[in-house]
């Protein structure tokens, strides 16, 4: 923020890319030219334009209904980079953490895995039923994704709406002191973690596929650049370490920065774009539709699309995305923007790049747990998509 060659723009949602259609003579270009971007506090619509542009959008957490990710993450980098004409890869291997807190009121808390670690143990909320060695030998410290699994498996097959995690049975001052921030959170919901369980739901945690990039942080489009959980960088392959998210920012943040640098002198200034055009649209009268649509795409993702999916439910959640997409589309090209229309109509787009991925996919592998085909292939291959 002090330093003297940063701007930073608060309160401005991109709408998509600045490209070579965009220019006042059209060069046929792929390139990328900067984006536009509503002013949220204006209304009006404004082209940022540079010799190049970074993506550090994060991931698409937020197309399902349960997630660990911030409100923001509707995968808005993806989305504005696929219809610009980059590949992604990857887009079915959506990490879920097993343990997020379920509760009306606070969406994304997350309820660490050290709690496991430390004796916590998962219990079928009704009958008590201590259920993970069922499903695992390592029971509760089985990797995350067949925890999440078999968390899932639990409250399809019963109906429930959460399952219980347990450390109740340890010392209170132990737990207490292990876990303050969580403890005083939970307290605050009139929940004891050290006197009782506490409710958990399998959440959207990281996106581990997105644009392609190279090791310079370079997409497939001239001019832009991605960093961090937008991309795929392959540094988390079909199964998230977690810590790789660290570097994946980091150290591919860096490797574009000096990509740019180095190539500055040969990066041609921007030419002349046309300012955005609203003369054929109006305000909206009908904003219910957006939160429709918005509720709608994160259920239908979560039931038929999350954690174990069956090519019978991949199809039910392309048909219904069809659907929407015509809707949604003609809702865009007829009112004004909202930030809130922008990130549903890139929340939609990711939601179809997951499922066309995922149909791709005919195995099970890492991430991606298929009833269809349980068993992985011998090769490993990236699904890249070619817009």
């Amino acid at each position: 923020e002090a330093h003297p060659n940063i701007t930073l723009m608060p309160g401005q949602t991109c709408i998509d890319l600045i490209t070579g259609r965009h220019e006042e003579r059209y060069s046929g270009s792929g390139r990328v030219w900067g984006v536009y971007a509503l002013d949220e506090k204006t209304g009006k619509v404004h082209a940022h334009v540079g010799r190049a542009t970074i993506l550090a959008s994060g991931g698409a957490g937020r197309v399902y209904q349960f997630s660990t990710a911030p409100r923001g993450a509707t995968g808005d980098g993806i989305a504005m980079a696929w219809r610009a004409g980059a590949r992604v890869s990857n887009m079915e291997m959506m990490q879920f953490h097993p343990t997020c807190l379920y509760n009306l009121e606070v969406k994304n808390f997350l309820i660490t895995e050290a709690v496991r670690g430390e004796g916590g143990i998962l219990k079928h909320p009704v009958t008590g039923h201590r259920y993970m060695p069922d499903y695992d030998p390592r029971a509760e410290l089985a990797p995350r994704d067949v925890v999440a699994r078999a968390n899932d498996d639990q409250i399809k097959r019963y109906g429930l709406d959460y399952v219980h995690l347990d450390i109740s049975d340890r010392d209170p001052a132990f737990v207490a002191g292990h876990f303050p921030n969580i403890h005083e959170k939970l307290l605050t919901l009139g929940i004891d973690m050290t006197t009782g369980p506490i409710p958990v739901v399998p959440a959207q945690h990281y996106t581990c596929g997105g644009v392609l990039i190279d090791l310079a942080g370079r997409t497939d489009l001239p001019g832009l650049y991605a960093a961090g959980e937008c991309t795929e960088s392959g540094l988390h392959g079909a199964n998230r370490l977690a810590s790789n998210s660290l570097l994946e920012c980091f150290v591919f943040g860096e490797a574009a920065a000096r990509d740019i640098v180095a190539r500055w002198d040969a990066l041609d200034a921007p030419p002349a774009i046309r300012p955005w055009d609203e003369s054929r649209v109006t305000d909206s009268d009908e904003e219910v539709v957006i939160k429709q649509n918005w509720t709608e795409i994160r259920r239908f993702m979560w039931n038929y699309v999350g954690i174990v999916r069956t090519t019978k439910r991949l199809e039910r959640a392309q048909h219904r995305i069809n659907m929407l997409t015509h809707e949604i589309e003609d809702y865009y090209g007829r009112f004004r923007v909202t930030t809130d229309l922008i990130e549903l109509r890139n929340l939609l787009q990711c939601a179809e790049l997951i499922v066309r991925s995922a149909l791709h996919r005919k195995e099970s592998r890492g991430l991606h747990y298929t009833l269809d085909y349980p068993d992985m292939l011998p090769e490993a291959v990236d699904t890249v998509l070619v817009p």
